[in-house]
């Protein structure tokens, strides 16, 4: 794991932003998904509620993926972000997480929303670049 700093933090929570997850399956197949429901946790987890689709689909097989996170759109060179690279820590079907996470799901998009979830995951974080970095 990282050290996530205060920055880290206020990016990936802030109320608005755009997080879109990059995951793959074990052939490595690439797929991109929007996600509302993320959060960085106080154990510096990054938690999120999943359907049942891809991305839960690749997460199950390769415990890899990456989160691109900006605070405003539209997306420019200048706009505030990051990406987070992040590996499985859990994936719950039941159990605390899973319920924290539907629980959250329902206060913030409806209980409609919540109903879709079948998963929570929570990630480490392995490493934190820039948005743009030109350094490679």
């Amino acid at each position: 794991m990282v050290e996530i700093n205060k920055e880290v933090f206020e990016i990936v929570n802030k109320a608005g932003r755009v997080g879109v997850l990059g995951t793959a399956d074990k052939k490595g197949q690439p797929n991109t998904a929007y996600f509302g429901s993320l959060r960085l946790m106080d154990d510096q987890s990054v938690v999120l509620g999943l359907g049942n689709n891809r991305s839960l689909k690749n997460l199950e097989e390769n415990p890899l993926a990456v989160l691109f996170c900006v605070t405003e759109s539209p997306v420019g060179f200048q706009t505030p972000g990051l990406r987070l690279y992040l590996k499985i820590r859990e994936i719950q079907k039941s159990g605390p997480l899973y319920d924290a996470v539907k629980a959250a799901i329902a206060a913030h998009a409806g209980e409609g929303a919540a109903k879709m979830i079948v998963a929570a995951a929570a990630f480490d974080v392995t490493e934190i670049r820039k948005l743009v970095d030109w350094q490679g």
